[in-house]
């Protein structure tokens, strides 16, 4: 027989109402390193077949399911790790090559790669000298001429 304990609800409710729902079950780490952003989604217990993404608008979205193992004479004493559906989106900027982002699935962690597009690497612009150089010539006078006499 469960015994009904009022602060471990209160404690559900409070956690479940400050937390966001896609942040709690799709832990990510993105930074950029050279010419490519880079996504690490943590995804463990997801059939990688349920894993969908997709870019509309500058937006990707990645879905995806962890079913929960449900049984009618199961007496839950924790029941932490997050089940169902989740969907987390990012918004690209313009200097990103969407056709060229790239997904992977090892050991519950999505990464995705995500190229920076040609046109917003940097360059270096070299500054080309035209004309002729001048030079400017100066006379100094010694003095002047001195008549004696």
């Amino acid at each position: 027989m469960a015994t009904y304990d009022p602060f471990r609800e209160l404690d559900r409710i409070v956690s479940g109402a400050f937390r966001a729902p896609s942040a709690a079950g799709m832990p990510m780490d993105l930074y950029r390193t050279g010419e490519q952003f880079v996504a690490h989604v943590d995804l463990p217990g997801v059939d990688p077949s349920s894993i969908d993404i997709d870019v509309e608008d500058r937006t990707l979205t990645i879905r995806a399911e962890r079913a929960t193992e449900t049984a009618d004479d199961v007496q839950w004493l924790s029941h932490e790790r997050p089940s169902g559906t989740f969907a987390r989106q990012l918004t690209l900027g313009y200097g990103v090559a969407l056709d060229q982002i790239e997904a992977s699935y090892v050991d519950g962690v999505l990464t995705l790669t995500i190229p920076v597009a040609e046109e917003a690497k940097p360059r270096k612009i070299s500054v080309n000298h035209t004309g002729t150089p001048k030079v400017v010539e100066s006379s100094v006078s010694g003095g002047g001429s001195s008549d004696a006499g």
